[in-house]
């Protein structure tokens, strides 16, 4: 069954992606207050980026620059010029009633990104188109007190204006997805894309992306139906799961003799519902007109040249380079989404293999970072993973050794070597072979019941007294090794 499968027969899903992106510049937009993450509320403010009268506003233009990169990324046409407008809109986080956004000359317009999509285990290629990429700040954040965290039913209700007039890039898709795994896929790609640009770390879970969701639905043949808008999806899962609601949600409503009306949405994650939050918007309600206090902005085709010039890698690049080097797909994949593409390549300049790098980026390492933390976060190096397998190979470490000291490593922040955590914590393997096969020996001798069993055919017996040795060796001999030594013995005696 394809992932569009789930409508009922006769019906199209149709969704548009708007997807805002906080830019990591260090000041605001139109200030220079900081854009710190999680400093104390109401500390980086001034007049300017909370509405005071006579204050003016100033164009980051480092803001404009990482615009105008990730417009090429998503393969847009920069506008020669473009200028800012007021957005205005009743917001209890935007200080001064009114956002500073783009409207009908936006900085980046007819982008696309061709997506991977995997549908019944055959990966798809599917291009989407992007409408446009515009400019504007972000609001503030509110932070409703009562039992339920949100504004209904709370106590009261308290705002933060850290977060008002950060640099915040809009990206509109076409209304061209037909089905979840599209938009999803289509949401990764993006924010991989950010990511390798270095204009964003894009962290859903910080607010830096933020995704909101046009759902519609129709039947084969029929014009766009009436859309709503699900706000603020915060991670990939919840966009799958709160598309295929909404859209099995509108098709009930519709059959059941009722009309859909515009309308924005929340998504209850818990609950996997959406709910209404207020009616829709239109563009006449926002009454748009040119900012009076910013001057229009000049994209010259020498300067977006020059942005054009310094492109890094990107993902799609990325990921041809990983396969021709012997990854498989999901390897692929998971290096460049957990951002340790240059932690990979350092591992295997210095003489990892491709793939065990890879699968240990993908696996052990990304299963022992706690959730939200990132591999440089961890402060894992391309040097720590190779010495880690190396250690493996050269048999200093098991693999089980390595993730308890991938684990002091992680704890440790990479403040320590592999090596040097292995022999703090007695964690290399016992290198005497004869004090070993003494060990095993007297294993051997003291359980007579259990090597008998062996011999008569039992071969999973053999895991006791591997056991055994383990334990007299704190831990420390090469279970492989020690299971053959045994073995050896056995077969001997018999």
């Amino acid at each position: 069954m394809t992932d569009a499968a789930f409508m009922p027969d006769g019906w199209e899903l149709v969704v548009g992606l708007e997807v805002h992106v906080e830019l990591d510049t260090a000041t605001k937009m139109w200030c220079g207050c900081a854009t710190t993450f999680g400093d104390e509320p109401n500390t980086n403010v001034c007049a300017v980026c909370t509405g005071q009268p006579g204050a003016l506003p100033v164009v980051n233009a480092r803001a404009v620059d990482d615009a105008i990169l990730l417009g090429l990324a998503i393969n847009g046409h920069i506008a020669p010029i473009c200028q800012f407008h007021r957005k205005n809109y009743f917001y209890p986080d935007l200080a001064k009633n009114y956002q500073i956004s783009q409207y009908d000359v936006p900085l980046v317009s007819d982008g696309y990104l061709d997506v991977d999509v995997d549908i019944d285990g055959e990966i798809v290629t599917r291009r989407v188109g992007i409408e446009r990429l515009h400019m504007e700040e972000d609001t503030g954040k509110s932070l409703h007190v009562g039992e339920s965290g949100r504004l209904h039913g709370a106590d009261r209700s308290l705002i933060d204006y850290n977060r008002c007039g950060i640099p915040l890039l809009e990206i509109v898709s076409h209304p061209e997805i037909h089905d979840p795994a599209t938009a999803q896929a289509y949401l990764r790609e993006l924010q991989a894309i950010v990511v390798a640009t270095g204009v964003s770390p894009a962290r859903m879970d910080h607010g830096q992306m933020r995704c909101d969701a046009n759902v519609s639905v129709r039947r084969f043949g029929d014009p766009l139906g009436t859309r709503t808008e699900i706000k603020n999806l915060n991670s990939v899962r919840s966009l799958g799961r709160s598309v295929r609601y909404e859209a099995l949600r509108q098709v009930d409503e519709i059959t059941g003799g009722g009309t859909i009306r515009m309308e924005t949405r929340h998504w209850d994650e818990t609950r996997g519902v959406t709910e209404t939050l207020r009616v829709k918007e239109s563009v006449t309600d926002y009454r748009y007109f040119p900012d009076p206090d910013l001057v229009s902005i000049t994209a010259t085709p020498e300067k977006v040249a020059g942005i054009k010039a310094a492109m890094p890698e990107l993902p799609a690049q990325m990921r041809q380079r990983l396969y021709t080097a012997g990854l498989n797909r999901e390897q692929a994949q998971g290096v460049i989404a957990l951002d340790a593409l240059g932690v990979y390549d350092d591992a295997v300049a210095r003489g990892a293999d491709p793939s065990r790098a890879a699968q240990w980026l993908v696996g052990d390492i990304s299963g022992a970072l706690s959730e939200g933390m990132t591999v440089h976060e961890a402060g894992i190096t391309g040097a720590h993973l190779h010495e880690l397998l190396s250690m493996i190979d050269d048999g200093q470490v098991s693999h089980t050794m390595a993730k308890t000291v991938l684990s002091h490593l992680i704890d440790a922040r990479g403040a320590a070597s592999p090596k040097a955590i292995a022999e703090q914590h007695n964690l290399v393997q016992l290198q005497d072979t004869d004090a070993l096969r003494t060990i095993a020996e007297a294993v051997v001798a003291e359980n007579a019941e259990t090597v008998q069993a062996i011999r008569d055919g039992n071969a999973k017996a053999i895991g006791a007294l591997v056991g055994a040795v383990m334990q007299r060796t704190s831990g420390q001999a090469d279970p492989r090794a020690t299971n053959a030594l045994l073995r050896e013995l056995i077969d001997r005696d018999a």
